[in-house]
């Protein structure tokens, strides 16, 4: 019996193994509730790294070299994020389900953009364009759910700044990566992803200081994220006009305004 369920598996389609993976992380999100509070945030890293296996599973045929690293890296950390927010999601089970059916769907959008990066990686795809759109998406909200949990837990300036920086590094990295999809991790790659992740930290720690509610301190900085991600990746890919760069930043300074008069100065 194993031995063929076995064959049964190794023998899938890609499309079957893509539902496969979306449908097993999610009811790894599901189970990951029904676990005592000590042992969530360890679930949720488990679940984390099951999502990297699951990943290099379904598209091994088309991973190769640095790909093993930037392409299950955006289906893993929203593995993470929505573990850790769907934690702290108050006991409403219209919201726990809402949360478990937009992880499904968005896991399953991830997979089909990451095995679409796989192959556009050797020859040209035409939905190459649509994968890098819901990549960035995806980003953004990936982002938000990460820095919600970095500040719901009220950590220190530093903590807060560290955390934020890390995980930026991760998804800036994956996000300008997917624009060339490049052999290699080039030292131009590295340094755009490790300076703009700096800056994010920096933003996180100064906001930090802000009496603004957790929420708006996370719209906040995904924000920034989608400013320095949007910009970055129409500079690689060469198509950064002045009138682009405007654009976002007059999203920036919205934003910005946004959250000063939210903010409760005083009180």
């Amino acid at each position: 019996m194993f031995p063929r369920f076995g064959l049964i598996i190794f023998n899938m389609r890609k499309r079957q193994k893509l539902v496969l993976s979306a449908v097993i992380l999610s009811l790894g999100i599901v189970g990951i509730q029904s676990a005592n509070l000590e042992l969530r945030y360890l679930l949720v890293l488990l679940l984390t790294g099951v999502t990297w296996l699951l990943t290099g599973w379904s598209l091994r045929e088309g991973l190769s070299g640095i790909e093993w690293l930037t392409v299950p890296i955006p289906a893993a950390l929203f593995t993470a994020s929505v573990g850790l927010f769907y934690i702290l999601l108050p006991p409403a089970w219209w919201a726990k389900v809402a949360i478990v059916i937009l992880f499904g769907i968005g896991q399953y959008a991830l997979l089909l953009s990451a095995n679409i990066f796989s192959v556009a990686a050797i020859r040209t795809i035409a939905l190459f364009r649509a994968a890098l759109a819901v990549g960035f998406v995806m980003t953004l909200l990936t982002g938000f759910f990460l820095y919600d949990t970095i500040f719901s837990f009220r950590p220190e300036f530093w903590v807060a700044g560290l955390s934020v920086a890390a995980i930026s590094m991760l998804l800036l990295l994956s996000g300008l990566w997917s624009v060339n999809l490049e052999k290699y991790l080039t030292t131009r790659l590295f340094i755009y992803s490790l300076f703009l992740a700096i800056a994010m930290g920096l933003l996180a720690m100064a906001i930090s200081f802000w009496p603004i509610n957790v929420s708006v301190s996370s719209l906040f900085l995904c924000s920034m994220l989608y400013i320095f991600l949007g910009i970055s990746q129409h500079h690689f890919a060469q198509r950064l006009l002045m009138r682009t760069v405007w654009e976002y930043v007059t999203v920036g300074m919205v934003v910005l305004v946004t959250v000063l008069f939210t903010a409760g100065w005083g009180v």
